[in-house]
This record gives C-alpha cells, structure tokens and sequence, in this order.
C-alpha cells in the first residue's frame, strides 16, 4: 500500500493531475499507520502483523 501511493504520488508529480497526489498521500499514511500499529504488536483487521 506505501509503495502503490509512492508511485501514485510521483505519477501526480510528472502529470498534473492532482487526484493521482491526493490518492498517493492518502495510501501513504494509512500504510504508514497499519504498519506501526502491526509492528506494536496490534491486531489489525484480524491481523497481527502488516506488510
């Protein structure tokens, strides 16, 4: 999910189409925040570790 909103963003970045960057930043920090919870030691969605 980071690495998909990392391509999104630079996608937006090169073409100039916003959307692409707000997805990207979006992707970007929910991945971020299921990783650190799955690395706390929480279950997430059932889950106890995040890729």
């Amino acid at each position: 999910m980071i690495l998909l909103g990392i391509v999104l963003f630079v996608i937006g970045l090169i073409a100039p189409v916003p959307l692409l960057q707000t997805i990207g930043i979006i992707l970007i920090v929910v991945g971020l925040i299921l990783m650190l919870l799955g690395r706390a030691g929480r279950g997430v969605g059932g889950r106890r570790h995040y890729w």
